[in-house]
C-alpha cells in the first residue's frame, strides 16, 4: 500500500519538472526565431564581407542555446554528443585569425544542422507549453467545479468548458471530472512530450554517422599517439635505467675482476678483499635486474592476477588502503598491467599530495568493462587538466578506449574512477 503514494509522488514531481522545462523550452523556441532571423541575414551578408564581423558572436550564442537543449534531453534519457568539429589551433588574433575562424564556423556542417533546428525549432518547440496548457486547463475546471462559475452565470450564459456549458452544479459536477482527466493527461503526458522533444533534438543536433566515424578517427589518433609517447617514455626510463644502474655496475664488476687477476698471485689478501666487493656489485646488478624487470610487468601480477597485485599494493603502501576486488575471471595482461600501474601512480600521488591517512581501492568487472575506483580522505583539489601525472595515466588508459574521471572538491574526498572495456582472458588460468 505504500508503493501507490510514492509512485504517484513521483510522478507528480516529473510532471512537475516537465512543466517547467517545458515552459524554459517554448521560451527557448522564441528565442530561436530571434537567432535564426538574426544568423541568417548575416550569413547573407557574408558574401560582401560584412556578416563576418557578427558571425563568431552569433555562432556563439546558436551553439548555448543547441547545448542547453542538449542538456535537457539528456535529463529525459537521450544523450545527445556535441557534433562540432574542434576549432583551428593557435588562431592568429587579427583579420586573417578572424577569417580562418570564420571559415571553420561556416565549413563544419554542424553549424548547418543547427540552422535548421532554429527554423523547426520555432514551431516544434512551442510544444514545451502543451504540459503548463494542460495544467492550467485541469485547474480551470477545478475552480469552475468549486463554484466559479456562479459568478459567470449571473448574465444567463455560463462557462464553456470542453464539451460542457457550466452553468449549474451538475454541470459544474461534470467539469471537475473533466479537469481531473485533464489532470491526469499531464502527470502522464507532460513528460512524454520532453522525451518526444528530447529525441527530435538528438535527430537534429546530435553527430551524425559520418561525424561520429570522424570524431571516432580522430580519437584513435590521439589515442595512437598517446600511446607511442607512453611507450617512448617507457623505453626511455628502461634505457635510463639500465645505464645508470645495471650497466654502470657490471663495468665496475668488470674492472674489479681484472684488478683480482692482476692481485691473485702477488697480494691474495687484497685479492679476496675485490672478490668480495665484485660479488657485492654482483648482487647489487642483480637486484637492480629485477626491480628494472618488477618496472615491467611485477611478478605478483603475472603469477597471481590483478586482485592480490592491487592488495599487494595496498600492503607495501604507508597509507590506510583497504582494496575490494570482484573479477570474475582473467584478464588480458596489457589491462591488468595498465590499470596496476595506474593504481600504483595514483597510490604515490596520494601519499605525496593529498594529506590522506585511508585510501580504498575498489576493483569491479560487470558488462564488459573494468571498473577501477581509488578514493581518498585527504584535502583534494586534484585536477586532470593541470598537466601534472594524472594526464600520463589518462593517456595510458586511453591507449585502451579506457578514461580516467576525477571528483576532487577542495577539502576532499577525492573519487579518481578508470573504466576499461575488456573481454575476460580465455587464454589464462585464474589462480585462487
Amino acid at each position: 500500500m505504500q508503493t501507490v503514494p510514492a509512485t504517484w509522488r513521483g510522478r507528480l514531481v516529473r510532471a512537475c519538472r516537465a512543466t517547467l522545462f517545458g515552459v524554459a523550452i517554448a521560451t527557448g523556441a522564441l528565442l530561436s526565431v530571434v537567432l535564426f532571423v538574426t544568423t541568417s541575414y548575416f550569413v547573407i551578408l557574408c558574401a560582401i564581407g560584412i556578416g563576418f564581423l557578427a558571425l563568431p558572436y552569433l555562432t556563439r550564442a546558436v551553439r548555448w542555446l543547441a547545448d542547453l537543449n542538449r542538456r535537457a534531453a539528456a535529463r529525459y534519457g537521450v544523450p545527445v554528443e556535441r557534433p562540432y568539429q574542434p576549432a583551428p589551433e593557435e588562431v592568429e588574433k587579427d583579420i586573417v585569425g578572424w577569417m580562418r575562424t570564420c571559415k571553420w564556423i561556416l565549413a563544419d556542417p554542424a553549424t548547418w544542422r543547427d540552422m535548421l533546428w532554429l527554423l523547426l525549432n520555432c514551431v516544434v518547440g512551442l510544444a514545451g507549453f502543451l504540459p503548463a496548457a494542460l495544467l492550467y486547463y485541469a485547474g480551470e475546471g477545478l475552480f469552475l467545479a468549486c463554484g466559479l462559475w456562479l459568478p459567470l452565470a449571473d448574465d444567463g450564459t455560463g462557462r464553456w468548458y470542453a464539451s460542457v456549458t457550466v452553468d449549474s452544479w451538475p454541470a459544474a459536477l461534470s467539469a471537475g471530472l473533466l479537469a481531473v482527466v485533464v489532470f491526469a493527461a499531464w502527470v502522464y503526458l507532460g513528460p512524454l512530450v520532453l522525451r518526444g522533444y528530447a529525441y527530435f533534438v538528438r535527430f537534429l543536433l546530435g553527430p551524425t554517422r559520418r561525424s561520429q566515424l570522424t570524431s571516432r578517427v580522430r580519437y584513435l589518433a590521439e589515442t595512437r599517439s598517446g600511446a607511442l609517447d607512453v611507450q617512448a617514455a617507457e623505453l626511455r626510463r628502461i634505457e635510463r635505467d639500465l645505464h645508470d644502474g645495471a650497466q654502470a655496475r657490471l663495468v665496475s664488476l668488470g674492472l674489479q675482476l681484472g684488478s683480482v687477476d692482476r692481485k691473485m698471485t702477488r697480494d691474495p689478501e687484497v685479492a679476496r678483499l675485490l672478490l668480495r666487493q665484485a660479488r657485492a656489485s654482483s648482487v647489487q646488478a642483480l637486484r637492480e635486474l629485477r626491480d628494472l624487470v618488477h618496472g615491467i610487468h611485477p611478478p605478483v601480477l603475472a603469477e597471481r592476477g590483478l586482485a592480490d597485485a592491487l592488495r599487494a599494493l595496498g600492503l607495501a603502501s604507508p597509507l590506510g588502503v583497504s582494496v575490494e576486488t570482484d573479477l570474475p575471471g582473467p584478464l588480458p595482461d596489457p589491462v591488468e598491467s595498465a590499470v596496476y600501474f595506474a593504481v600504483s601512480e595514483l597510490l604515490a600521488n596520494t601519499l605525496k599530495h593529498a594529506d590522506a591517512e585511508t585510501v580504498q581501492v575498489v576493483a569491479r568487472y560487470e558488462d564488459g568493462v573494468l571498473n577501477a575506483l581509488v578514493t581518498d580522505d585527504g584535502r583534494g583539489g586534484a585536477d586532470l587538466s593541470a598537466g601534472s601525472g594524472l594526464e600520463g595515466i589518462r593517456r595510458r588508459l586511453a591507449s585502451f578506449d579506457g578514461v580516467l574521471e576525477i571528483d576532487s572538491p577542495q577539502g576532499g574526498p577525492t573519487v579518481m574512477k578508470m573504466e576499461l572495456p575488456c573481454a575476460l582472458s580465455s587464454q589464462k588460468t585464474s589462480s585462487s
